[in-house]
């Protein structure tokens, strides 16, 4: 009997064992290889996008040759990778058990790759190289000096319009489950400081509807998905913003708000209690600044106006700064010892202040000269020492 359940233990191990294995050999995986080339000695990472960040799954070392090879379990709905060397990017989406092969050059691969034996792949690099040349015409008008900064942002919305619709038809809507039109939702560009989302799904009320289609879609196809119940969420959420918006805009502003200039006043409470209006700083240069003290890199922000308001404001140069932090004590605190003006939007980042001066991404300022007109934003301005020096 001993016997009997010893030889019967070692049976249920065998067979365990094999069943172990037989999971193993069968578990989905999709491939990564190809060719990095002038990049001996670099440290070539395959990283998962996540919801939460970029996470390292592999990496090689690249010798001559740079070739390389990784392989990875295959995600139940599509998933995004990136091939990293540095600041290179290429970036992947993987929706099978595919091999997707990539060639390119360091140090120029982001901006020059080629990929096979993936669709999606494909896509995405078409995309990628379509938002690079978006970048170069947003950047060069931000830069032109011909241009105020009402013509800049019109030539910028122009721009991004034409781009959107593109993408939209040939891209997003064509196949809105696949992993092509997610990344396409999410793709940036680069306005002076800010880097902002190209569809705006926080208060663009088309563009919420752009992403309403995908995560509808995800929804029917992969239900489980964390990327489709996260994209549920943003379309929501940005409806609701939307609707909010649309309430505001029903109120009519009082015509004391709008200046002959152009620029739309703002009249909020200060961290004295006193209510403050932009326009009263007639005479005055103002930086206008919308800020929130609780993001990343405030302190630092706050140190460089106060060297820009200790170096001209007895020539004539005051601060009119905006935060829309959410707590007023938190607010308060942080602008007890500031010497400028500081005030605080109850409404937060829904304050109908930030759609009146279209600002999308916080920190964000403008330059008003002494007669209230509205000169420049900070995606044209490449000194602010000699912009301010000018209008003083």
């Amino acid at each position: 009997m001993k016997n009997y359940k010893l030889s019967g233990i070692i049976s249920v191990a065998v067979m365990g064992l094999a069943l172990m294995n037989f999971a193993s050999c069968s578990e989905k995986k999709f491939k990564v290889n190809g060719t990095i080339t002038q990049a001996k000695d670099s440290i070539l990472y395959l990283e998962n996008m996540s919801l939460s960040g970029p996470r390292t799954v592999d990496s090689v070392k690249l010798d001559e040759s740079g070739n390389f090879e990784f392989s990875y379990k295959a995600a139940p709905a599509p998933e995004f990778y990136r091939l990293r060397i540095a600041n290179q990017i290429v970036n992947i989406g993987v929706d099978s058990t595919e091999t997707i092969n990539v060639k390119a050059a360091y140090p120029t691969m982001s901006a020059n790759y080629e990929v096979s034996g993936s669709e999606e792949c494909a896509k995405i690099r078409e995309l990628a190289y379509m938002q690079l040349a978006l970048q170069n015409k947003v950047t060069a008008i931000a830069n032109s000096n011909s241009l105020g900064v009402a013509a800049v942002e019109d030539s910028v919305a122009k721009v991004l319009d034409v781009y959107k619709n593109k993408v939209k038809m040939d891209y997003i809507f064509k196949e809105p489950m696949k992993a092509y039109a997610y990344y396409a939702l999410f793709q940036t560009v680069q306005l002076g400081n800010a880097n902002m989302l190209i569809f705006n799904p926080r208060s663009n009320k088309e563009d919420v509807k752009v992403f309403a289609a995908v995560a509808t879609s995800w929804d029917t196809y992969f239900p489980e998905a964390e990327r489709g119940l996260n994209l549920h969420n943003i379309a929501i959420e940005g409806m609701k913003n939307v609707r909010i918006a649309e309430n505001n805009a029903r109120q009519t502003i009082s015509a004391d708000k709008v200046q002959v200039a152009g620029l739309i006043d703002i009249a909020l409470t200060d961290n004295h209690g006193r209510v403050r209006k932009l326009s009263d700083l007639k005479g005055k240069v103002v930086l206008l600044d919308f800020h929130a003290f609780a993001a990343e890199g405030s302190l630092k922000r706050i140190m460089m106006m106060r060297e820009i308001y200790n170096k001209y404001h007895d020539r004539g140069l005051e601060i009119y700064q905006v935060s829309f932090d959410p707590e007023e004590h938190f607010w308060k605190t942080k602008t007890a010892a500031l010497p400028w003006v500081s005030v605080w939007d109850e409404n937060g980042t829904r304050s109908a202040v930030l759609s009146q001066y279209n600002v999308q991404t916080l920190p964000t300022f403008f330059l008003i000269d002494r007669n209230n007109t509205l000169q420049k934003r900070d995606a044209q301005i490449k000194d602010i020492d000699a912009e301010i020096q000018a209008l003083l």
